[in-house]
């Protein structure tokens, strides 16, 4: 460890107010509680008041001074391994894990010490941890909306209400569903995010469901009433005469449902030959002569 002396950065004949003011200088600007997640803050907040611990008692920097103990406080002479356990990681912990670790700085209306009490006070109110999960749902559940419960890794299940329209990733927030509080906050809460399982037959683009539905030869070319799934129900869906593999249908209002209106459903048309062979359709197709022109390769 660094001499204490250049860790408070004070002469070897500082006097002790000198010693006490460049300590709550440096304290001031490197305790953990104005320094969040600043590991090396941290720890040269604990080497400054480790400086300071062996500076302002006069018996421990005599005995310092005199070569007895090191900046750690530990005996240099026989028996070895001995430790003050302020700073050896003893039972009494880091003076500054605690409310005690706070009485130098409490004196009158000293700004800093203010800052410290409501610190603290906001530590104890401070809520519990947020908890993170994963839902997967299946397509037609999250277009309509369903219940769902979690099994939770420790134990106990957790009720998840699925509303109508979530989307993939969407992140759903259960207040006081998390960890609870160290101290005498509320519970945390519970981050479900939703992965939407794909569909054999639609996918969405944003409230937009998108469907390929197949037809005959002969409903593409007479045209009439065919039915066709939907994600809420299946319904009779007009397919125009001389329909055509890609033509698209639009369902109004078909799509997904939201509070501010809903989506549309577009059926792809898609033509399908018959599975096997078919002699009347060959006898017919070998006699027939299209009326006019028929070449759907001539634009290529």
């Amino acid at each position: 460890m660094r001499d204490p002396y250049d860790v408070l950065g004070v002469a070897k004949t500082a006097t002790p107010e000198e010693i006490r003011k460049a300590y709550r200088q440096l304290a001031k600007k490197l305790h953990p509680d104005l320094n969040p997640g600043d590991k090396r803050a941290e720890e040269q907040f604990k080497e400054v008041s480790a400086a300071n611990d062996i500076l302002s008692d006069p018996d421990k920097r005599k005995r310092y001074d005199a070569g007895e103990i090191d900046a750690s406080g530990a005996e240099k002479a026989p028996p070895q391994g001995r430790y003050y356990r302020e700073y050896a990681g003893g039972e009494a912990g880091h003076p500054y894990e605690s409310a005690s670790g706070y009485a130098d700085f409490a004196e009158g209306d000293d700004l800093f010490a203010d800052l410290l009490r409501r610190s603290r006070e906001q530590a104890r109110r401070a809520p519990g941890a947020d908890l993170h999960y994963e839902l997967h749902v299946p397509f037609l559940d999250a277009v309509n909306g369903a219940s769902k419960t979690i099994t939770l890794p420790q134990g106990g299940t957790l009720e998840v209400s699925i509303p109508q329209g979530v989307e993939d990733g969407q992140i759903l927030r259960l207040r006081g569903k998390g960890a609870p509080s160290r101290g005498e906050g509320p519970p945390g809460d519970a981050l479900v995010q939703i992965v939407v399982e794909p569909h054999r037959y639609f996918t969405r683009e944003g409230d937009d469901i998108h469907l390929e539905l197949p037809i005959t030869i002969k409903e593409a070319a007479l045209g009439g009433e065919v039915r066709a799934p939907t994600t809420a129900g299946s319904v009779m869906v007009r397919i125009p005469k001389g329909s055509n593999t890609g033509d698209t249908l639009r369902l109004k209002g078909k799509g997904v449902k939201r509070r501010h209106g809903a989506g549309d459903e577009f059926v792809k048309l898609k033509v399908v030959m018959p599975m096997g062979p078919d002699p009347e359709l060959e006898a017919f197709l070998t006699k027939w002569t299209p009326a006019h022109e028929y070449d759907p390769r001539k634009e290529m």
